[in-house]
């Protein structure tokens, strides 16, 4: 028998109403959200889980949430490589009232998973590290610092622990409620006095600080390029503005040589001898060049996933104009510049151009001095060499190449060409 038009009207108008009671009751009742399939939320306290790094890169993707941020908070991530300025970019955030600063997280996620994976550095290791980097930076991000304990080891007990990398590198792990041997007016706490005198750290409290704050920084050499990041840039529920920083590699490799004197062993012995090692690890260099290749190359073509979050900041331009270039910085992020950042630029940027062994990882130097003083330390048939395998990279970005050992020695000529790279807004 067929339905009346009557019938099918009252059908219709029926499925509406029941919809429309249906939105009604979702929107007006207040309800928990569930930012992180964490142990710690989401009422997964007392079932067994999968630890995020048995998930692979899964990780929170697999579940689904909820993410709601009145606040619409800012989160900036520095993206850099090791001994490019990248304490020093984070550190001018991290002078910011109102920023939340972790230094290196990710620290933990690669001391913890790369004894569980093979040593050849395959694809299928690579998206392991990457997935599990970007769970911990999504629930970083979300202030749920209590992610890292699957990470952290020994793994912190009560949520209290005293293994975090670094963690006298943030103001706020230093700094009351997470801290009570500093108060309010110690705005300039060193990394050794907060590690001597603060308790151990807790977890709670520290969520509590990051929360309490306007926006939330982190600075990383650990993930590659820009490219590994997408997934979390095009995810609706955050705010990032990335920061690439990048520096000339011949400062680069410069620097490593002198920080990191086992690993760089044969560089020092090619330095002094004038004798390039057969046994040279040349992916040292290279797999700096073609990360900064592929990156930088993805970041200045300007895909739509990119538009509004990312910035390109050559070390050499910060470190030559502190002040000027924070405040791009700053412009680009949409947030104030408070008046502890200036001051912080301006009693660390004017020390010694020689950081101690001691303070190896410091930021204190004369920037100015600092940006190009490779010059005076590496040979120049490392140069040469460097120049030869970076020669893509050194062009983008715009470094200029010496061509005779006079060339490379005369400091009153700059390498670094004048360039400006605008942020994709």
């Amino acid at each position: 028998m067929q339905c009346s038009w009557k019938a099918v009207i009252l059908l219709a108008l029926a499925s509406i109403a029941i919809q429309y009671t249906a939105i009604r009751t979702l929107t007006s009742k207040p309800f928990q959200l569930c930012t992180l399939p964490s142990p710690h939320n989401c009422g997964l306290g007392d079932q067994e889980t999968e630890s995020p790094f048995e998930r692979g890169a899964g990780g929170c993707d697999d579940y689904p949430f909820f993410y709601v941020n009145a606040s619409r908070k800012t989160h900036i991530l520095v993206l850099a490589t090791t001994r490019s300025g990248s304490s020093f970019v984070g550190q001018l955030l991290n002078q910011h009232q109102e920023v939340f600063y972790l230094f290196e997280p990710l620290y933990h996620v690669q001391t913890t998973l790369m004894p569980r994976l093979s040593h050849s550095h395959n694809s299928a290791d690579r998206r392991v590290m990457l997935g599990a980097s970007r769970d911990l930076l999504r629930s970083l991000y979300g202030c749920d610092l209590y992610f890292l304990e699957s990470y952290i080891k020994p793994t912190p007990t009560n949520h209290t622990t005293d293994k975090l990398f670094r963690r006298g590198a943030s103001r706020a792990l230093c700094q009351q409620p997470v801290c009570d041997a500093f108060g309010p007016a110690d705005v300039n706490v060193e990394e050794g006095d907060c590690v001597k005198k603060c308790a151990l750290l807790n977890l709670t409290l520290a969520t509590e600080a990051c929360r309490d704050k306007q926006h939330v920084a982190i600075k990383t050499v650990r993930v590659p390029e820009i490219g590994d990041l997408r997934a979390l840039l095009e995810d609706p529920r955050l705010n990032i503005k990335v920061i690439q920083l990048v520096r000339d590699p011949r400062g680069i490799l410069s620097s490593r040589i002198e920080t990191f004197r086992d690993t760089y062993r044969l560089w020092r012995i090619w330095r002094a001898t004038g004798r390039k090692p057969y046994n040279l690890d040349l992916s040292q260099l290279t797999v700096v060049c073609e990360d900064y290749r592929s990156s930088v190359s993805t970041g200045l073509s300007h895909p739509y996933w990119l538009k509004g979050k990312y910035m390109l900041v050559r070390y050499e331009d910060l470190a030559k104009n502190p002040l000027p270039k924070t405040k791009e910085i700053y412009d680009y992020l949409g947030l104030p510049m408070d008046k502890n950042v200036e001051d912080w630029i301006l009693a660390n940027t004017h020390g010694s151009n020689e950081p101690s062994a001691k303070h190896k990882f410091g930021t204190l130097r004369d920037s100015a001095a600092n940006a190009e003083s490779w010059r005076l330390k590496l040979s120049y048939d490392m140069v040469e060499y460097t120049q030869t395998v970076c020669q893509k990279v050194l062009q983008q970005l715009g470094y200029k190449a010496v061509r005779s050992v006079q060339q490379l020695k005369n400091m009153s000529i700059s390498l670094v060409q004048d360039k400006t790279f605008v942020p994709f807004l």
